[in-house]
């Protein structure tokens, strides 16, 4: 059977329900004729102006709440891209042939975004389901029972909205706790065996609870030789938070004492077994020595280091990958290699919000960040860290903590 063209815009303006294609501005980019109709506007009077300006709020009614409701919807789908179902809403609608006068609609929006290839919100597809004259019908003949039932619905959303409310102010202020505490945690930017470290950690945005990413650089007992490394521990808030400075601090103390990267991840290992909430945590950790130009790594679930020498040669170290630090119920011998360097190389060390996007392969993510850090690699590396940050995490912020480390060697 021959392969039929599907004229998708033939489609859109087709559905039967109310759809409307916003800009990440909140900008009208097209709607279908469903919603033309039910919002009483014609595609021009739409298409190309802001959507708040088109429905703004009821200047005479204080309690008027949908349109700022649908408005914290709408930054929620562009911080978090994902889908946003509301509760039933009431707007106030000013008529748009007679200015002044305002007309109370019931709609139910959902939300959903269009992600480009970086996974950053290009489009918000804004559905609305009219129920406006359903409630009307339910109150008919006498209109009794339609402002009983529009008090019920009124009195219902204005609960929702406060219990929302105040649902969002704890997770804002654990939030605030978990971050302090975490900072309070990881070390800060420091001289790290005599060499230039730059160290740098981003919450996700749009996100109430903050995630597990630790770094950690310690100086190493025996000759000129540093550990460097990073973790990953899934979860959020306060328990993340913990759970994080708890194996962080059993790595620092066990890179003093081990003879290498892979037996400081066996003790953490035999350690996130008995922390709650260590479940799947990973770690990455790198023994440089300045003396001998080498650096042995060993890693437990995480994306590799990547190391550009100063000829601009970008090597992964991957050659020991092993599972997550919890991975194995009886101890064994974590996989170690090692790999040599000149004067002039960057190390650089990473967590998945860094690289990891959306619908997109992790290689494509690794490619970037190496190209990155190979094309600027003369840079000193504070800049060097604010550079790879800015052209790798997308304009909004990523929806992923990130912790980066860059050390000159």
């Amino acid at each position: 059977m021959a392969k039929t063209a599907i004229d998708y815009a033939a489609v859109f303006q087709a559905l039967p329900g109310m759809v409307a294609l916003l800009t990440p501005e909140l900008v009208y980019a097209d709607v279908n004729e469903a919603y033309a109709r039910g919002s009483g506007r014609s595609r021009d009077q739409l298409v190309g102006r802001y959507l708040f300006d088109v429905f703004p709020d009821n200047p005479n009614d204080p309690h008027a709440t949908g349109t700022r409701n649908l408005e914290a919807s709408l930054f929620r789908v562009l911080s978090t891209g994902e889908r946003d179902t509301m509760a039933l809403q009431r707007y106030d609608v000013e008529s748009a042939d007679r200015p002044g006068e305002w007309e109370k609609r019931y709609w139910s929006p959902v939300n959903t975004p269009v992600l480009g290839a970086e996974g950053k919100v290009v489009l918000i597809v804004h559905r609305v389901e009219e129920v406006t004259e359903l409630i009307r019908a339910r109150g008919r003949p006498g209109g009794g029972a339609d402002r009983l039932l529009e008090a019920e619905l009124y009195s219902r959303a204005r609960e929702l909205q406060e219990l929302n409310h105040r649902l969002q102010l704890a997770h804002a202020r654990e939030r605030e706790v978990a971050l302090a505490l975490q900072e309070a945690m990881l070390p800060a930017r420091r001289q790290v065996g005599g060499q230039r470290a730059a160290v740098r950690y981003r919450p996700a945005v749009g996100s109430l609870n903050v995630c597990g990413d630790w770094y950690d650089l310690v100086d190493l007992v025996g000759g000129n030789r540093i550990a460097v490394s990073v973790g990953d521990v899934v979860g959020h808030g306060l328990e993340a938070a913990g759970v994080m400075g708890q194996l962080r601090s059993a790595l620092t103390a066990a890179s003093r004492v081990a003879e290498g990267p892979a037996q400081a991840l066996n003790v953490v290992g035999r350690y996130a077994h008995v922390v709650n909430g260590a479940e799947s945590a990973t770690a990455v950790t790198t023994f440089v020595d300045f003396d001998r130009r080498t650096i042995t790594y060993s890693s437990a679930g995480h994306p590799p280091p990547v190391l550009v020498h100063a000829d601009g040669r970008v090597e992964f170290l991957d050659r020991a990958t092993d599972p997550p630090l919890d991975a194995y119920p009886d101890p064994r011998p974590r996989p170690e290699a090692a790999t040599g360097y000149a004067p002039g190389a960057i190390l650089a060390l990473y967590t998945d919000g860094l690289v990891e996007r959306r619908g997109e392969d992790i290689d494509t993510g690794l490619a970037r960040l190496a190209e990155a850090l190979r094309r600027h690699r003369t840079q000193d590396p504070e800049t060097l860290a604010d550079t790879v940050l800015r052209e790798l995490l997308p304009p909004g912020g990523a929806t992923d903590d990130t912790a980066l480390i860059i050390v000159r060697l």
